[in-house]
């Protein structure tokens, strides 16, 4: 191959600068050099700016051809190139070239790039958030001994003293993307499992979660409670509420565990059914049913109070309770929520 590279570097002078600058990078990958010092050869190399960024820290480094911190605001970037580890991006590398890019930099980069890869890899500034599935599941499943569970989130990252909190997400946005928004500073791991997404984290801050997420939280305590208890949860959530920690459910948890035909045969449940097929009556009952009160859901619903009296007059006939007395809306309030966890 070397025999090769000489043979193509006098037949095209690109070839031979690239060969180069990959011998340059493998040199430096060999002596284990750290993030600045990365900075330092490339800006040297380059005879430009170069810069290091980690996304899970908001680290940036920028050094000077002459090995200096650059001090001076950051130009735009004449060339940029993701730093990729296990699939995930984790960073950005570039040059800030005054002028047009140098026909190697893109090699430059990439080979910077990848050098970066590892050098997050092996000191730790920024592990990848998306984990081994099948090890997300060893941590969290009932069925791992202690043993095996904590080898498992032993190799995720996590010490043995802390506490793992698991959350169950529904969620468009990338996993990798979420698990860095709720937990910036601390270790965190996510795994897709079936229809649900896993999260596991020291700390997690329900304020964090972006809108359009659904998300069930676990207590702190051991994982594989704590992922039931996040799945729990998961099925309480709804629009007017995403986001759902086991520990505020209290008593409510236990209507999770009612077999569903058993719900489904309860005349109250059954009653909330017959009407789920009008938007607008279920979207006055529920508004109603969160406030308790008559004006309140009228201020909430953009309507007179009298209007939402009618509606709630005429609900009230249909399901065959007194929506104004506590006992008939305790009743519609168990119901509906009763009604929502059918629908996994």
């Amino acid at each position: 191959m070397e025999a090769l590279a000489v043979r193509l570097s006098g037949l095209d002078p690109y070839i031979d600068g690239a060969m180069r600058i990959v011998a340059f990078y493998d040199t430096l990958m060999r002596r284990r050099v750290d993030l600045p010092a990365l900075a330092r050869a490339s800006a040297g190399l380059a005879e430009c700016v170069a810069g290091i960024r980690l996304h899970g820290t908001g680290r940036v480094t920028r050094v000077s051809p002459d090995g200096r911190h650059a001090s001076a605001p950051p130009a735009p970037a004449s060339t940029t190139v993701p730093i990729t580890l296990d699939e995930e991006e984790i960073g950005t590398v570039w040059l800030e070239r005054p002028g047009p890019p140098n026909p190697l930099d893109d090699v430059l980069l990439d080979r910077l790039a990848i050098a970066a890869a590892a050098v997050a890899e092996q000191y730790g500034p920024a592990r990848t958030t998306m984990a081994d599935p099948a090890l997300v599941e060893l941590a969290i499943s009932a069925d791992s001994d202690e043993a095996a569970r904590a080898r498992a989130l032993r190799l995720l990252g996590f010490a043995a003293d802390q506490p793992v909190r698991v959350v169950a997400v529904r969620s468009r946005l990338p996993l990798c993307r979420l698990g860095g928004l709720l937990c910036p500073a601390g270790p965190v791991k996510a795994a897709p499992l079936a229809d649900v997404g896993v999260i596991l984290a020291t700390a997690i801050d329900p304020a964090r979660f972006p809108a359009g997420v659904r998300a069930g939280i676990g207590a702190a305590e051991s994982p594989d409670r704590s992922w039931l208890q996040a799945r729990t949860a998961l099925r309480f959530t709804g629009p007017r509420e995403p986001v759902v920690r086991y520990a505020d459910l209290g008593a409510l948890a236990l209507l999770a565990e009612i077999p569903k035909e058993a719900s489904r045969d309860n005349a109250d449940v059954a009653a909330i059914a017959r009407i789920s097929g009008t938007p607008e009556d279920m979207e006055t009952l529920e508004t109603y049913c969160a406030t308790g009160s008559l004006r309140r859901a009228a201020d909430l619903l953009h309507l007179h109070h009298s209007s939402v009296a009618r509606r709630l007059e005429q609900i009230a006939k249909t399901l065959g309770i007194e929506l104004t007395e506590p006992t008939g809306l305790m009743r519609v309030r168990l119901a509906l929520t009763t009604w929502r966890l059918l629908d996994d």
